[in-house]
């Protein structure tokens, strides 16, 4: 018996001296979600096999380059032979981020998942080595709904979304770009987005109204409806609009807040598109209501700006909800200045004064008051 406790001793103190490295991957309790960070110095890769049964996957690479796994991956071999494979994972949703990531093997990552049933992607904090050869005309990626991609720096330059865009299949509905490295696209060699109908560029403070342009390659966005602009470096909305017109989009939903905005009287007249009904200016630091502005909205929000007096009707579009909270006049500061600014208010008559007047005529008609 004294063996066994010395031995039961001895293992405790070796766990304790050595604790067990923890598994980069865990899956929450419902196996829904399942996320892998392998920022260990040696990490145990094959604790992504945890993750095939999960709906979200986010896979993190510890910022270290994945150049050695060419060696061990052959990117041109035929996809069709691990297609049932790919069919059986339930992916849904997927995410990878924080690595330097070859070109060929993102590809060949996009061109295997296209046997799987992924609807959202996401690239996150990656540098893209390299360059790519065409996707074989068989082959195709995914039938995503969402793409997102966060601070994704491309070797190719402005090419970036040409490239990626030939190994997506066309029914992509909603595209975000933030942190981007580049904007300047080859609109030559862009394709029609046929099925895009949300384009996120927020987040982009360098992209202005001139880089804009630039990515609103024209009539490669037929199916738009939604652009937001939050932080992106817009100036002016008749900046913004010169830009839609140039690509001939047709919105329904525009954001600009965030941004700092200024109001331009002497610029030129600009037609807004015309199934726009929704203008988000928000947070935007405008002090009096911009000239310009579409004739007719569903939706104008203009809160948390620098208006110190409510607009006039003839300042503002025909608009059926709009939005002015969080603006100086609002604010009980204004009100306060409003009440000492001079302007005289009758009294208001409270219950007890009413009840001694009264009763003051009464005496007076009983003669007690001379």
């Amino acid at each position: 018996m004294e063996r066994v406790l010395g031995l039961l001793l001895l293992l405790l103190t070796l766990a304790h001296a050595f604790p067990a490295t923890p598994e980069p991957c865990e899956l929450d309790e419902d196996g829904v979600r399942c996320v892998c960070n392998f920022s260990d110095p040696q990490p145990n890769w094959s604790s992504a096999f945890l993750c095939t049964g999960a709906v979200d996957v986010e896979f993190y690479g510890g910022g270290r380059s994945l150049e050695h796994f060419l060696k061990r991956v052959d990117t041109e071999a035929d996809p069709r032979q691990y297609g049932d494979l790919v069919k059986s994972l339930p992916w849904q949703r997927l995410t990878v981020g924080d690595a330097r990531v070859p070109a060929p093997m993102l590809f060949g990552v996009l061109r295997m998942l296209g046997y799987s049933g992924l609807k959202e992607l996401t690239l996150e904090n990656l540098e893209v080595t390299g360059t790519t050869l065409p996707p074989l005309l068989e082959a195709s990626g995914p039938d995503l709904n969402t793409l997102r991609l966060r601070n994704v720096s491309w070797a190719t330059g402005g090419a970036w979304l040409a490239e990626l865009q030939q190994w997506l299949k066309p029914g992509l509905k909603v595209l975000s770009i933030a942190q981007a490295h580049s904007f300047n696209f080859s609109c030559e060699q862009v394709r029609v987005f046929p099925a895009l109908a949300t384009l996120d560029l927020s987040e982009n403070p360098e992209l202005g109204e001139k880089g804009l342009i630039s990515a609103l390659c024209p009539s490669k966005f037929p199916a738009l409806q939604v652009l937001a602009l939050r932080n992106a470096g817009m100036e002016t909305p008749s900046g913004v609009c010169s830009a839609l017109a140039a690509a001939s989009v047709q919105l329904e939903e525009l954001d600009l807040s965030h941004n700092s905005l200024r109001d331009t009287a002497s610029a030129p007249g600009c037609d807004w598109p015309s199934k726009l009904n929704s203008l988000n200016l928000s947070f935007t630091e405008l002090e009096q209501v911009p000239k310009g502005l579409p004739a007719k909205l569903s939706v104008l929000d203009l809160s948390y700006n620098r208006l110190d007096r409510k607009p006039r009707p003839d300042e503002l579009p025909k608009v059926d909800k709009l939005s002015l909270e969080g603006n100086p006049f609002l604010t009980p500061e204004a009100h306060s200045e409003e009440n000492n600014s001079g302007v005289v208010t009758a009294p208001v008559h409270s219950s007890l004064a009413v009840g001694v007047s009264g009763i003051l005529a009464v005496f007076q008609g009983a003669g007690l008051f001379a």
